[in-house]
């Protein structure tokens, strides 16, 4: 499995070095071992990850097994000035290539940020969320139940405002948690 995204993917400012995807796969019990390749780079737009995604994975894989993508972009195109329609076209893409390579695919949304303009998040959120359900992949909304969380919005205050500490991550690992992660991997709550 290869997760791609910005800086959130990696666990960024996590002091346990877990992120949410360290946390997630902590509770996931899979019939069998599963490589993880985490490959996050601060700040990326979906247009950075959609032109290095297929070379970052391709080296990982093994092409004999099965094959599984997790695509974690955040909300670096809103400060970026990248429109709704190129944000939504470059995770399209990625996805329709993934899945005509028979990749499965599973998508997580970027949080609230307290550097990047809210309605302008929801929008982009909102949007990776409609290109996803028109192509059947699951998509983990983590703007809109994390936008008014007292929790979330104190541990960006303790932080660089972007990425929380260990409290955000445990709360974006719940969500991952709880929409179709197990489903999705085939696997069980460790």
């Amino acid at each position: 499995m290869c997760v791609l995204g910005d800086g959130l993917a990696g666990g960024f400012g996590d002091a346990r070095h877990l992120g949410w995807v360290g946390r997630v796969l902590a509770r996931t019990a899979l019939p069998r071992p599963l490589f993880t390749a985490c490959l996050p780079v601060l700040g990326e737009t979906t247009t950075s990850l959609s032109a290095r995604w297929r070379e970052e994975t391709n080296r990982r894989w093994d092409p004999d097994e099965p094959r599984h993508l997790v695509i974690a972009p955040g909300a670096a195109d809103v400060n970026a000035g990248l429109s709704i329609a190129r944000s939504r076209l470059n995770l399209a893409n990625v996805l329709d290539e993934a899945a005509a390579d028979g990749i499965a695919t599973y998508v997580v949304g970027p949080p609230p940020s307290l550097q990047v303009e809210r309605r302008a998040a929801g929008q982009l959120s909102r949007a990776f969320s409609d290109v996803c359900e028109r192509r059947g992949v699951t998509f983990v909304d983590t703007f809109d139940p994390l936008q008014s969380n007292s929790q979330w919005l104190t541990d960006l205050g303790a932080s660089d405002g972007h990425h929380p500490t260990q409290v955000g991550y445990g709360l974006m690992a719940w969500l991952v948690l709880h929409t179709g992660w197990y489903d999705w991997l085939g696997a069980t709550e460790a």
